[in-house]
């Protein structure tokens, strides 16, 4: 069975990550690095990733948070279905 990317990062550094897609780029940040974990809210992600893109935790509003059992998040645009 092939991993996902985030799986696969956690193996093989041993610690949790963070997927970032923001304007278009995607990143994966050490959960360390950001001072969060799985105890960690929504609103203490979204600020935490803000602080590290060095931007206003209002352009993050309409992101979503994937927390994964493997103890990485995934942070992104929420989907919209059905608009033309």
């Amino acid at each position: 069975m092939l991993k996902g990317r985030s799986q696969t990062m956690v193996e093989e550094n041993q610690q949790a990550v963070v997927h970032i897609r923001f304007e278009g780029k995607s990143q994966d940040i050490p959960v360390s690095e950001l001072d969060i974990g799985q105890t960690s809210t929504d609103e203490q992600i979204k600020n935490a990733v803000a602080n590290f893109l060095d931007v206003g935790v209002e352009r993050l509003e309409n992101y979503a948070i994937e927390h994964h059992e493997n103890g990485n998040f995934t942070v992104r645009p929420e989907a919209v279905f059905g608009h033309l």
